[in-house]
């Protein structure tokens, strides 16, 4: 008469049915306020007046009781509690309560009124976590369910092995499991969980994957290459896991294709430069540790380079590796190693450690780069002079007969020239320039007079006058 709403009314009533044993009755009163979820895999346990039912179902071990009011009522009830209780004591330690009346209580609402996170949820909470995977499997449930239902409970409870050899024993390709599997992965990317990562790569036999995370944590919180000189053993499991990936593909080569849908795939070309780059890193870690360990290390730098980087960090484990050893030569192997196989641009490297020799003031070091450079015997004709010209563009100040010495190492006179002028040498620059052909000499001497009149050097500006 008032048009309040009945729900409240009929709630109450059926939790007073609850209270009092009559489960029956009391289904037929919520069914008057409980509707089903109109999204079946939305992300919480459905209403609050189901949760609260199945709540005080869970508190209240009770069987289910006939409807009728004869004297017996109270003996049958005590008698069905007891052996309701026993049953649930033997039955629990096995996670199998599937007998017990609440239970199934319980089921009959979840599976009228509640979500399936809330099915998969009760099922877990009572150790059965066969039937929740198997309803995630048959409700074709999205993957938040199975991280939010079964793949956390499970790690925080210690039982993540249980779960995988579930996994195993309901589809041993995983094939059915893959789309869980690979958001299990990315929600533990994102938590920073790397080593509940790694576990559950190994399991799915996604080696290429696991190879990725071993790189992590290989490079992870390393200051120094004596750091990383410790972690070699996860250089040794990358080779392993892409090893193990190479042999794998191979035999299914042979075979019928394998359906590894959601194991990461790679070309066996991209697997072994992969296997080349780990051995070479390993080169440069002992070669690095070593340098550290006997104190002819110098440079320091915000970041550690790495083979794993891009390309700018790949010329910058080059740079090291020349810069750190006794001597340039020491180093220059590895370095040159690194050049060829990632393809980098060997003058600008070179030049690098170049600038970087004169800011130390190691100036036979450079000439010891050079010879480096031209007995590698890819070296382009002016790559030696290029590298000269591009320390001299940086520094003006190299003293007086290291810079010639430099400059007398350079190949092409023009070069030569150049470098001179570049140090406002015009005297020296005069000198090479009147030994070229003849046509060219005279084209260089006026350039020469030209800067010589600029910067008000009378004496240059009189020599070339009067040789021209």
């Amino acid at each position: 008469k008032s048009g309040l709403d009945p729900g409240g009314a009929w709630h109450a009533w059926g939790m007073a049915c609850l209270k009092a044993g009559n489960l029956s009755s009391a289904r037929e009163k919520f069914n008057r306020c409980l509707k089903p979820p109109m999204d079946l895999n939305q992300l919480n346990h459905g209403s609050r007046l189901v949760q609260d039912v199945i709540q005080y179902l869970e508190s209240t071990v009770k069987p289910i009781l006939i409807a009728d009011d004869d004297y017996f009522t109270t003996l049958r009830e005590l008698e069905a509690t007891l052996r309701t209780r026993s049953l649930s004591l033997e039955m629990m330690c096995e996670g199998k309560i599937q007998h017990n009346s609440y239970y199934q209580e319980c089921l009959f609402y979840l599976h009228s009124y509640g979500t399936n996170l809330a099915i998969i949820s009760f099922y877990m909470r009572h150790d059965c976590m066969r039937e929740a995977l198997l309803h995630l499997l048959n409700k074709e449930s999205p993957s938040e369910v199975f991280i939010d239902g079964i793949f956390i409970p499970s790690y925080e409870s210690g039982k993540l092995h249980m779960l995988e050899n579930l996994l195993e024993t309901i589809d041993p390709g995983l094939e059915s499991w893959g789309v869980y599997l690979i958001a299990a992965c990315k929600y533990l990317q994102r938590k920073n969980y790397y080593h509940i990562l790694y576990e559950l790569q190994q399991f799915m036999k996604d080696h290429v994957r696991a190879a990725m995370t071993c790189i992590r944590f290989f490079t992870h919180g390393a200051k120094s290459y004596t750091d990383l000189g410790g972690k070699q053993t996860w250089l040794l499991k990358i080779k392993d896991h892409l090893k193990v990936y190479l042999q794998e593909v191979s035999r299914s080569s042979g075979r019928k294709k394998m359906a590894f849908t959601f194991r990461k795939k790679m070309s066996a070309t991209d697997v072994s430069r992969h296997i080349n780059t780990v051995d070479l890193q390993m080169e440069v870690t002992k070669f690095l540790h070593r340098c550290e360990s006997s104190g002819t290390s110098q440079i320091t730098s915000s970041s550690l380079p790495t083979l794993f980087g891009n390309n700018n960090m790949k010329m910058d484990v080059a740079c090291k590796v020349m810069l750190e050893g006794k001597n340039i030569e020491e180093g220059f192997g590895i370095a040159f190693r690194v050049l060829q196989d990632f393809q980098l641009e060997a003058t600008e490297v070179y030049s690098k450690v170049a600038t970087q020799l004169v800011k130390q003031q190691k100036y036979s070091e450079i000439r010891q780069l050079l010879k480096c450079v031209n007995e590698s015997g890819v070296a382009a004709k002016n790559d030696g002079d290029n590298i000269i010209l591009n320390c001299l563009n940086e520094f003006k100040n190299i003293p007086a007969e290291d810079l010639d010495s430099l400059i007398q190492d350079m190949d092409s006179d023009e070069n030569k020239i150049q470098a001179y002028v570049m140090c406002d040498k015009l005297r020296s620059a005069y000198l090479v320039s009147v030994r070229q052909e003849k046509t060219r000499a005279v084209q260089l001497v006026q350039h020469v007079r030209q800067l010589a009149e600029n910067s008000r050097d009378d004496v240059v500006k009189a020599i070339c006058a009067q040789w021209l």
